[in-house]
Formats: structure tokens, C-alpha cells, sequence
């Protein structure tokens, strides 16, 4: 749904009211501008056919049936409930998976989500700011979020950490912390996917032959690895969609780091990890 600007206005001058407390006839610049996204952010949370990467929005309120479109006003209300139901449930995703973090000494890890994410829960604004994403996010993870602001960016990186987090503890601890270790002895002090890291291990335990690489153009070896990565999670994960989904993501920087280095004679790397 589209609406004219003017139908903006309204409902920013409101939110200005809430905003001064009503102690103030006028805002600065900059805190109209933040206002004025904010309530499009809203009616975008109450259009968004599905504001999740791996999984269905199930939060976006259901319109009453009209011959016309919803009032920019009526679309606004719909879309902060939508906002506030999605932070909520970020925040109960969250504190579910904390207690059983882990994150293998990695200080950026660490960082981003013990401390940097409760800070988060604890400044955003769902009604004055809700695009804010606040956070830097500065551990990477497999899914490009760059379209994403506010809560929406959040809990997709949340979502993602958990399937990190799925993956790597069905490892043995000790496992993980040796082929970080063999991938950079710095490794605590990185700024690399651990997840990527580890994965790329077990698939090379599947793929035994430099030969087979050798002999693969890039595409035959990305789909190798993604049937590779299909298996391991149908074996050892109950065939979880999401976590072969996200994983998958890894296979095109897999194939050819693996390419490139069976083609430059890096015979080490089928002993160790890349």
C-alpha cells in the first residue's frame, strides 16, 4: 500500500505531542525526520508479507476486510502492535538462548551478544524509534541483513545466532576450540564466522579426495557441497530445514576457497582446516 505524505502528517504531529510530553508546540528537524520514519516503518510492519528470513511472519495483525484502502492512521496502529510483538518476541528468544550460549572464547562473539545485545532490549524505542537498530552487529553471519533495520535486523540476526548455536554445540566443545585454533591462533581475537569455519571442517571430512575437487568445476562443487551439507544435517540434526537453509549460505564461499586452493596446489588444505 502506498499513501501520499500528507497523510503522514497527522500522525507524526501526534506522535511530536507524545514525544515533548506536550511541553513543546515544536520539535527539532532531525526529530521529525526520526518520527516521520518511524511511522513508516510501522505501516511497513503491518504490510510486510514476511519480514523473516527463516521463517514465517506470523505476528502482522490481521486487517478488518474494507472496499478501500486502510487509512494511513489505522495501517500506523496495526504496525507498532506489530513492532511491539515482534520485540517481544526477540526478547524471548534472547533469554532462551543465553543461558546455554556459547561462544568458544571468541571476543567478538562475546561482545556482540552477551553484552552488546542486551543493551539493545534495554534502549530500543518501539514507539519513537523503532528503526533504530542501535547495534553495530559486529560478528558477521552467513545472511546478508543489510535490507533490515530496526527490530526486523535484530531478531534475524538472533535467528541466525540460534542456528549457529544449534550447529556448533552438537560438536564436541573440545572439537570446535581445536580447528579454531588450527584456523588462526588468533582465533579469539577474529572477526570471522565460527560457524562457517567449523562447517567447512566437516565437509572436508566428507570430501576426502583432492582429486574429486580437482576435477570439479565450480558449480559441480558447490552442489556438492550443498548435498554434502544436506546430509550432515539430515543425519545429525533431524533434517532441521532452517539450519540446512542458513548453513547452505556458506557453501558458495566453501567451493571456492576449496577450488582455489586445489587449483594453486595447496595440498595442506585437505589435512587441515582452510
Amino acid at each position: 500500500m502506498k499513501y501520499e505524505m500528507e497523510e503522514f502528517v497527522p500522525i507524526v504531529a501526534k506522535l511530536a505531542e507524545q514525544y515533548t510530553s506536550k511541553e513543546s508546540t515544536s520539535i527539532t528537524y532531525e526529530a521529525a525526520g526520526q518520527l516521520m520514519e518511524a511511522v513508516q516503518y510501522c505501516i511497513r510492519e503491518a504490510t510486510a508479507e514476511d519480514g523473516f528470513v527463516f521463517e514465517d511472519a506470523t505476528m502482522h495483525m490481521n486487517l478488518p476486510e474494507q472496499n478501500k484502502t486502510p487509512s494511513a492512521a489505522l495501517m500506523y496502529e496495526k504496525g507498532l502492535e506489530c513492532v511491539k510483538n515482534k520485540a517481544k518476541k526477540a526478547l524471548d528468544l534472547y533469554n532462551a538462548m543465553l543461558p546455554g550460549f556459547s561462544y568458544y572464547e571468541n571476543i567478538c562473539l562475546k561482545d556482540t551478544i552477551v553484552k552488546g545485545m542486551s543493551q539493545f532490549f534495554l534502549w530500543y524505542d518501539v514507539k519513537f524509534n523503532p528503526q533504530n537498530t542501535i547495534l553495530t552487529l559486529d560478528y558477521p553471519i552467513l545472511v546478508d541483513l543489510s535490507d533490515f533495520c530496526g527490530i526486523d535486523k535484530i531478531y534475524n540476526y538472533l535467528k541466525c545466532i540460534e542456528l549457529e548455536q544449534i550447529f556448533l554445540n552438537k560438536n564436541p566443545y573440545q572439537y570446535v576450540m581445536e580447528i579454531l585454533e588450527k584456523y588462526n591462533k588468533g582465533y579469539r581475537q577474529m572477526i570471522d564466522n565460527i560457524c562457517e569455519i567449523v562447517l567447512t571442517d566437516r565437509l572436508l571430512r566428507v570430501i576426502k579426495q583432492k582429486e574429486l575437487v580437482q576435477r570439479q568445476a565450480l558449480s559441480d562443487l558447490r552442489e556438492m557441497l550443498m548435498d554434502a551439507t544436506e546430509h550432515l544435517v539430515q543425519l545429525q540434526y533431524d533434517g532441521n530445514a532452517s539450519l540446512e537453509m542458513y548453513l547452505c549460505r556458506a557453501t558458495d564461499n566453501i567451493a571456492v576457497r576449496l577450488k582455489h586452493a586445489s587449483d594453486n596446489g595447496l595440498s595442506d588444505m585437505f589435512t587441515q582446516i582452510v
